[in-house]
């Protein structure tokens, strides 16, 4: 005899919609769940017998509610990982169009990412992920550079240094790194103290 689960016994949200939906014929387009041949020979062996065909209806009834939860968490996924890639896309183009010139390093100064102000004010021309951010500092910068990563790697907050490019304008910069929480990476963001337009610091 048909014994309803637990789940079926206490109704989910889930499942109380697929009931609707199936009552009212707006179900979600199948995504073609597969159902198992031991499911399908129990119907057929229930439904067979006059006796058990209450209980072959009821199991049916299952079948279709648990095709329909089943296409409705896909539906809802779908959903999902379209938002995950618009704001994946929104915040992208957010940095990439920064008037602020921004990379994203690891522990140990290699580019993970920057966006376009940082890629003029640095005179980077070719490929710079996965190169260090010191290809484009002058040597004596090194050691300033090297300490506030340093400082950044045992749990300080926003670090600052002043340090000097060596591209064919020379500039003055002012690094300001903070660790970015559960992402692995040091943000730094790079301003240009030889810039005439900007105020001077406090």
């Amino acid at each position: 005899m048909y014994v309803p689960s637990p789940e079926s016994s206490a109704p989910s949200k889930l499942r109380r919609e697929a009931e609707a939906r199936l009552l009212e014929g707006s179900a979600p387009p199948t995504s073609g769940w597969p159902t198992g041949t031991s499911a399908l020979q129990l119907l057929y062996n229930l439904a067979s017998d006059p006796a058990s065909a209450d209980d072959a209806l009821k199991l049916l009834h299952e079948l279709q509610v648990h095709q329909v939860e089943l296409d409705l968490q896909h539906e809802q996924m779908r959903g999902v990982q379209r938002e995950l890639t618009e704001d994946l896309t929104r915040y992208r183009s957010f940095f990439e169009s920064a008037p602020v010139a921004c990379l994203a390093v690891g522990p140990d100064g290699v580019i993970a990412e920057g966006n376009a102000a940082a890629a003029s004010l640095l005179e980077a021309r070719a490929e710079w992920r996965g190169r260090r951010i010191d290809a484009w500092l002058t040597p004596a910068s090194r050691p300033s550079l090297l300490t506030l990563l340093e400082r950044l790697r045992v749990g300080s907050s926003l670090q600052t240094c002043e340090v000097q490019t060596s591209g064919s304008v020379p500039r003055s910069l002012r690094l300001l790194g903070r660790t970015a929480s559960g992402a692995g990476c040091i943000l730094v963001a790079l301003i240009d103290c030889t810039d005439p337009r900007l105020p001077e610091p406090p």
